[in-house]
């Protein structure tokens, strides 16, 4: 079969396939710790992927969403492939969950910004007016200005969402060359990635200089990967089909990390050696740890992690277990979650410079803050549940039944 032929995806023309318990799972641990690690100083931090190797919460958090978008908009794609619906019905959905996250991205940088001028004068501690790159909203009244709405002007844990909506915005079309041309997309998107690393690609923030944290041309080939499990998934197949001595060397490799990361002499024996690789003309994004460029070593890790951890069996069960249910309920609430934990976990780091010396408020933000984010999700779960009108004795089609359902 050639490349470009399209294959109908099972569910593309039917109604919504089943929820994986794994997918919303992994997304509510992501969640998990993004709100850990964004209120930096907690004992909570140790126990997030980012102690065990290179990668954190922004790479899982892109690769989750990525995979989501797979699922969700990859049938109007391919409707749209074959013939069989416009080119705005495969369009439009993913354009407008770019919009919802533009206006996400907006109320949170305003939401930012009037918290910590609150703070400031509430505590009369004018540090706050100049944490996470607040200063310039000041310094450069009407460059920042013009800086919110064009994304420009990005604050510090509030710098996520621009790459994000770059990418939706762009999703459309990645996922039909993905439907139709994996194997080029895939090396194309790589090469974007070098590419990118290598000259340093990237959008430049307005005002302050520089360019946005996450490089969309570098983190666009983490968010493609995504968007291709996404659409496996859909059929019943994996991107990387399970092999045992893959998945062994997966495990090896993620060992060898950890300890790179946790035993000093044998981390120092390896950065020495990186370095070597660096002084002998090695491009810095395949030896270097760079964030915004997603550099090589952090990109390895959160990709055999994805492939390791999809490959235990125990996965689904452990998902599907009602222990697991808060986690389920948060990852299907994502970004109502994610903006929500955004705004509060900005208010704890308030609340922890205020009070420094406090030996408890660490301990306990964390937690508190990822209880009410999952309350709220599982309210707004509960009132998007469809209600239940086929009561016994009453007919499908009687006006009880018509009536309650309106």
């Amino acid at each position: 079969m050639s490349e470009s032929k399209i294959v109908r995806l099972p569910g593309a023309a039917a109604g919504r396939t089943p929820r994986d318990p794994r997918i919303d799972a992994a997304r509510g641990i992501a969640l998990v710790m993004i709100i850990v690690t964004h209120m930096p100083g907690n004992p909570w931090e140790q126990l997030t992927i980012r102690e065990w190797g290179f990668s954190d919460a922004a790479e899982a958090f892109f690769v989750m969403s990525g995979i989501a978008a797979g699922i969700a908009y990859s049938p109007a794609v391919i409707r749209w492939l074959e013939g069989e619906s416009r080119l705005w019905d495969a369009f439009a959905p993913m354009w407008a969950r770019a919009w919802t996250l533009y206006l996400v991205q907006i109320l949170l940088t305003v939401t930012a910004l009037g918290l910590f001028a609150w703070a400031a004068d509430t505590f009369w501690e004018g540090r706050f007016r100049v944490m996470h790159n607040l200063g310039l909203i000041y310094s450069e009244t009407s460059a920042a200005l013009v800086g919110i709405p064009t994304l420009g002007y990005q604050i510090g844990y509030v710098n996520i969402l621009p790459t994000y909506i770059v990418l939706m915005f762009a999703a459309p079309c990645v996922i039909a060359a993905a439907v139709k041309w994996p194997r080029a997309t895939l090396i194309a998107s790589v090469g974007l990635w070098f590419a990118g690393g290598l000259w340093r690609w990237n959008i430049p923030n307005y005002p302050g200089g520089g360019g946005w944290f996450f490089a969309p041309t570098s983190w666009q080939f983490i968010f493609l990967v995504g968007l291709m499990i996404g659409i496996r998934h859909r059929k019943g197949e994996r991107l990387v089909p399970y092999h045992p001595a893959l998945f062994w060397a997966a495990i090896s490799f993620l060992v060898m990390v950890f300890a790179w990361r946790n035993m000093p002499q044998f981390g120092a024996f390896m950065n020495h050696k990186m370095a070597q690789l660096s002084g002998l003309g090695a491009p810095s994004v395949l030896v270097a740890h760079s964030k915004t460029y997603l550099a090589l070593p952090r990109l390895a890790h959160i990709l055999v992690l994805v492939y390791a951890v999809s490959c235990l069996p125990s996965l689904r069960t452990a998902a599907s277990h009602a222990g697991a249910s808060f986690l389920r309920v948060m990852g299907q609430q994502g970004l109502l979650v994610f903006a929500l934990g955004t705004i509060l976990m900005l208010a704890g780091q308030i609340l922890m410079r205020v009070e420094p010396d406090s030996e408890w408020l660490p301990w306990v933000l964390p937690p508190a803050v990822t209880l009410i984010c999952y309350l709220v999700a599982l309210v707004r779960t509960r009132l998007r549940a469809p209600r239940r009108t086929d009561r016994p004795g009453v007919s499908k089609n009687s006006p009880m039944k018509t009536s309650a359902s309106a």
